[in-house]
């Protein structure tokens, strides 16, 4: 497993934890559990192998970390979402968007461009290309303003 992998699992189990708004450490439980997690190998390859300790805890840490900044990262989506209302937004894309975000604000050690292109890249995978290009634009907005990059 790598880290883009490591990401995509963050963002699909942040997607599971705003689709079912349930607490983010017991889905972190649920989810590395040996045995439950030995059975998604078959679901999705990205599954075929644990993550290695580093990456679990790249998971954890953002999961955990965008379930305490669920409602700051809402609040940066919605005021860089022009043009779409916030209910428009798919779960998914919010997840993708979350995610980078979270990175790019509380994580330092990830160079914001990298948090952006994985975010799209990941995008790229779900969602369709005026979905694709919203997320990029956001992020890029978002990164310009907040970070006067």
């Amino acid at each position: 497993m790598n880290r883009s992998e490591a990401r995509e699992i963050a963002v699909r189990l942040c997607f599971e934890i705003s689709s079912k708004e349930c607490d983010a450490r017991e889905v972190l439980n649920n989810f590395f559990d040996g045995a439950y997690y030995d059975t998604l190998g078959g679901e999705d390859p990205i599954f075929t192998s644990y993550p290695q300790p580093n990456h679990k805890e790249y998971i954890e840490s953002v999961v955990l970390g965008i379930g305490q900044h669920s409602a700051e990262l809402d609040g940066y989506v919605e005021k860089y979402s022009k043009g779409w209302k916030f209910s428009r937004i798919s779960r998914t894309a919010l997840a993708v968007i979350k995610t980078a975000m979270y990175e790019i604000l509380y994580m330092p050690d990830i160079p914001t461009g990298v948090a952006i292109n994985e975010a799209v890249e990941i995008a790229k995978r779900y969602d369709e290309p005026e979905t694709v290009a919203f997320v990029n634009g956001v992020l890029g907005s978002f990164s310009r303003e907040e970070l006067k990059v």
